[in-house]
């Protein structure tokens, strides 16, 4: 498998890397903040998502994970 990293435009790549560290940071602080039993799951779990699953890991922990505060 060989990749030409010559061709890649630093100038899309760089915005999208600081969007998701933003993203993951912003859901990180949520995760925390948040009492136990508003969320779908285990807390460590999400973590895991949101770490692992990069920029759709923190997308689906807004989407899914959140419960509404009553």
């Amino acid at each position: 498998m060989n990749v030409n990293l010559d061709n890649i435009n630093m100038a899309v790549v760089i915005p999208i890397i600081i969007i998701q560290l933003i993203l993951m940071a912003i859901a990180l602080i949520d995760l925390a903040r948040r009492e136990p039993g508003l969320t779908r799951g285990p807390k460590l779990m999400w973590v895991f998502i949101i770490i692992v699953g990069n920029l759709v890991g923190s997308i689906a922990y807004f989407v899914i994970g959140r419960r509404q505060e009553a």
